[in-house]
């Protein structure tokens, strides 16, 4: 697709969370905030998405300012930020928000062309019980894979 680079990823979020659906949301940045994106340094690591009257908002993700000396008097690395989605995406976000033990997380926000989207997704919180199953698949895809290579 194009130029397309990823500029921040939730690292943890498939060892947290078992992901649902996902969605491309566009998100609604100053721009000072572009900059310092493009520049790999916003945080999106433990931040979530809630809709609200129709609208979708990033919530604890972090964005320093550009130029810290420079920045806007009273800025704020942490502010909510719109995701830009159509009608029916929102509907489905809100129908995951409400259905007990789902939430909705960013995965990634990535350069797409000149814009900025947030790969956004339905998820469901692990327990611990699923992380340990999640361990032990990954030993023993590891143990076939190790298998394999000797043969």
């Amino acid at each position: 697709m194009g130029n397309m680079s990823n500029l921040a990823e939730y690292k943890k979020a498939t060892w947290n969370y078992e992901i649902l659906e996902e969605f491309e949301a566009g998100i609604e940045l100053s721009g000072q905030e572009v900059k310092s994106v493009r520049n790999n340094r916003a945080t999106i690591d433990g931040s979530h998405v809630t809709v609200r009257g129709g609208e979708a908002f990033l919530i604890g993700a972090s964005i320093p300012p550009y130029q810290p000396g420079n920045a806007p008097q009273g800025y704020d690395a942490m502010r909510n930020r719109r995701l830009l989605l159509n009608k029916k995406e929102l509907a489905q976000l809100a129908r995951g928000e409400e259905q007990k033990g789902l939430t909705v997380i960013p995965i990634s926000m990535y350069n797409k062309g000149r814009l900025i989207k947030v790969r956004v997704a339905v998820a469901k919180g692990k327990k611990k019980f699923d992380k340990r199953e999640s361990l032990k698949k990954r030993e023993s895809d590891r143990d076939i894979a190790r298998a394999v290579k000797v043969r």
